[in-house]
């Protein structure tokens, strides 16, 4: 018999006897990981986290029809060392881990052997956007005594909807597969949020660009169970763990984690700080319209140009203070803008119109129509101050002293009512309620006939456009 067929027999009989063996063994506390190859298949394999990434390639490499030693296995644009062990790797349920069949090492290409070695990786969170500077090994146990697992904090939309720990990860910027080796670590923030500024090896067989790729990194939730290579989150790059352990700002405790403002002091803060700084300032409505930046918030010492150039750290405050956020900042767009808010209780809407434009429609909200110099019920004539019209309503005509008509109000609830159930005459505004019937409106105090969608004059165009609805 030829030997080479011999040797074939061996193979599978050794190929089998491990998978038999590994299947016998006892797996205590065992992870459910994918392991998916350059060819598209993916495979579905309980690993228990006490094996090394050899135990790994010997589990899997006959399911890929190659001989272990030809397996290499790719976490983060990192080739494994056989020697690693699976919960050093920082794996959660239904990670990801792709396996490719070795080609001719580049010199410049080193299996990843501790993760000691992808120090300059994890020491991002501690140096700021514009920092090209790393921090040796020895450097960060001499000023923690320990290592961090993992630096990064993001915020996780779904299903957390709340600031959690993350993971950093990358693909190939082109076809977006994980499967590529970076060929040197990123060292800044810039080299992480920017493109095309790390290159890569992609082992993808149909990646469009060949084996030399640009790297694209990304974030995702350590908290939960992941969701495939589509599972992302947003990097709250400010948000880094105090090596230093630097004072907060605002209370001198020293607290873990912090927020660095990026201003040129770099000033911190702890989180429980920077929130009630968040949430002071909007309801101050002290945020500060950035034309690039958004509704954000500078450096409370008042450092020159450090506005928060994410607004995802502002995630800080719970979800109904963030939705008062965020329809701050859309109201202070529209204004910005040149535009309005619709008067109308529990409306709000912002409206862009013309600046010479004094009748305003809040088309698409409420469809009030208001005069945008008084922003009361549109109206005929001149515009009356708040005093001036509650005084022609009632029909009186008296001083009133300001210091006690501040003690002299109706409840709140009944004013509110009544501007949300009518409509004011245009030229007396008189407040008018609609029961029914068509929209011609004739005013019981001054005859005047008036359209109710219009809320001007009645006219034959009303009378065509819109009599009744």
């Amino acid at each position: 018999m030829d030997s080479s067929i011999i040797d074939l027999i061996l193979y599978i009989f050794r190929s089998m006897l491990q998978v038999l063996r590994f299947g016998r063994r006892s797996i205590n506390n065992s992870l459910n990981i994918y392991i998916k190859s350059n060819t598209g298949s993916t495979l579905t394999v309980e690993l228990d986290p006490k094996w090394d990434i050899k135990n790994v390639k010997e589990v899997i490499a006959p399911q890929l029809g190659l001989p272990p030693d030809e397996v290499k296995i790719i976490l983060a644009g990192k080739e494994l060392d056989d020697s690693i062990i699976i919960e050093e790797c920082d794996l959660g349920e239904r990670s990801i881990l792709h396996a490719v069949r070795s080609r001719s090492k580049n010199l410049s290409e080193k299996p990843l052997r501790s993760l000691n070695d992808a120090i300059s990786v994890r020491q991002l969170a501690n140096i700021s956007e514009s920092d090209d500077s790393t921090l040796s090994v020895e450097e960060l146990d001499a000023s923690e005594g320990k290592q961090h697992r993992s630096n990064f904090y993001v915020y996780c939309g779904a299903p957390c909807g709340m600031i959690r720990m993350g993971k950093l990860r990358v693909r190939c910027a082109t076809c977006g597969s994980g499967a590529l080796t970076v060929d040197s670590d990123p060292t800044c923030w810039d080299d992480v949020l920017k493109s095309h500024r790390i290159s890569a090896h992609c082992e993808e067989e149909n990646c469009s660009t060949g084996p030399v790729s640009w790297a694209e990194f990304y974030f995702k939730c350590a908290e939960h169970t992941s969701e495939g290579e589509k599972d992302q989150a947003v990097p709250l790059y400010l948000i880094r763990h105090n090596l230093s352990n630097v004072p907060c700002l605002a209370c001198t405790d020293v607290s873990d984690p912090v927020l660095v403002f990026p201003c040129s002091e770099h000033h911190v803060t702890c989180l429980s700080c920077f929130h009630q700084y968040c949430l002071t300032r909007l309801r101050e409505r002290q945020f500060v319209c950035h034309a690039q930046y958004g509704y954000t918030l500078p450096c409370p010492a008042g450092c020159p140009d450090s506005d928060i150039q994410e607004s995802h750290h502002f995630h800080i405050l719970d979800n109904e203070e963030y939705q008062m956020y965020q329809r701050f900042g859309a109201e202070e767009f529209v204004l910005k803008e040149g535009g309005v808010l619709c008067p109308q209780p529990g409306c709000g809407a912002g409206i862009l119109v013309d600046p010479d434009c004094k009748k305003i429609q809040c088309i698409g909200g409420c469809g009030f129509v208001f005069c945008r110099d008084c922003m009361q019920g549109y109206h005929l004539g001149e515009c009356l101050s708040r005093t001036d019209e509650s005084l022609m309503a009632a029909g009186v005509s008296y001083s009133v002293d300001p210091a006690r008509a501040a003690q002299a109000r109706w409840d709140d609830a009944s004013k509110v009512t009544i501007r949300v159930m009518t409509k004011p005459c245009p030229r007396c505004r008189t407040a008018t309620e609609r029961d029914g019937g068509c929209m011609h409106m004739v005013c019981t105090r001054c005859k005047l006939q008036w359209c109710w969608v219009c809320q001007t004059q009645w006219t034959r165009e009303c009378m065509g456009a819109h009599w009744f609805g």
